[in-house]
């Protein structure tokens, strides 16, 4: 009697998408710091979403508890009007890293945009963006905001992020176009010129994969330095208090508290510094898996 056998289920094919997750996700396995960096920030991000909800819109007073030190009740302690540092903290994430993601958008696309039109048409294209570019430059970000905060309202995250992100892009432009002009002259750009493909196809399809791991990277790099600039801000009292962040908390804390002086106020000081540096060292921690995610070699080694 002969035996029927079925045959042989061919292998899943995973498609490219699948490959380059299943890859990233094993280049951040390979490093529990890598993991950490991964998991801080993803903490932060469901901070600033979810956060909010957790506590009502006008934060709880309690007399009977300023400068209440670190507790069950208040792991963080307490404010110069018994509210709670660590409801302070989640509440005022939202519009920091908000702002912050906004700046990092803008400066990562228009810097990016402009340095690949430049770099790729050179001439009177390239002359006139890098002017553009040059002048951005040499405009200081800081005296900026202040004029513009006695004309314009940052009670938006958005609008303080415009602001940032606009002033910001010279830097990543300039990067941008001298990786562009040394990818303009590769076999693979020739070969599609020589097909015929459209600029823009080759500007967006060819050049840009290749500079986008620099892009990712300056994206989080951003996204810190952006953190910096409005949390400064807010701490000089340069930008009108509209709403509760970090940058409000450090202000308070040193020009109302006096937590300079006030032992009592240090925890009140101290807890959006350390939400900052948490943050700083989850995407210090995460860039190192980023390096490795687009860089070939380093995989192979």
């Amino acid at each position: 009697m002969a035996l029927v056998t079925e045959p042989a289920t061919p292998p899943t094919r995973l498609s490219t998408g699948e490959r380059f997750w299943a890859m990233a996700w094993r280049v951040i396995r390979a490093k529990p710091s890598r993991l950490l960096g991964l998991v801080i920030i993803m903490g932060y991000a469901a901070m600033a979403i979810f956060g909010p909800m957790l506590y009502p819109h006008n934060l709880p007073i309690n007399a009977n508890a300023i400068y209440a030190p670190p507790s069950w009740q208040y792991p963080l302690g307490t404010d110069f009007e018994g509210t709670s540092n660590l409801a302070l903290v989640v509440t005022g994430a939202r519009y920091v890293l908000f702002a912050a993601l906004m700046a990092a958008v803008f400066t990562v696309v228009i810097g990016t945009g402009i340095g690949l039109l430049s770099g790729y048409f050179l001439g009177p294209t390239d002359t006139i963006l890098m002017r553009v570019t040059d002048f951005i430059l040499t405009i200081p970000s800081f005296p900026l905001l202040v004029v513009l905060s006695t004309v314009w309202n940052f009670g938006q995250p958005i609008a303080m992020g415009f602001v940032l992100g606009v002033t910001g892009w010279g830097g990543l432009a300039r990067a941008v176009r001298s990786q562009t002009l040394s990818l303009r002259e590769r076999g693979f750009v020739e070969a599609a010129r020589g097909l015929g493909l459209p600029w823009w196809h080759i500007i967006f399809r060819e050049i840009l994969p290749n500079i986008g791991p620099y892009i990712a990277m300056n994206l989080l790099v951003s996204i810190t330095g952006s953190i910096y600039a409005e949390v400064g801000l807010f701490y000089l009292g340069v930008v009108p208090f509209h709403v509760n962040n970090w940058g409000v908390m450090l202000n308070l804390a040193v020009f109302t508290a006096g937590a300079l002086e006030s032992p009592q106020a240090l925890a009140y000081l101290l807890s959006p510094l350390v939400a900052i540096l948490v943050l700083t060292l989850g995407v210090v921690l995460f860039l190192d898996a980023l390096d490795e995610i687009f860089n070939p070699r380093l995989r192979e080694g």
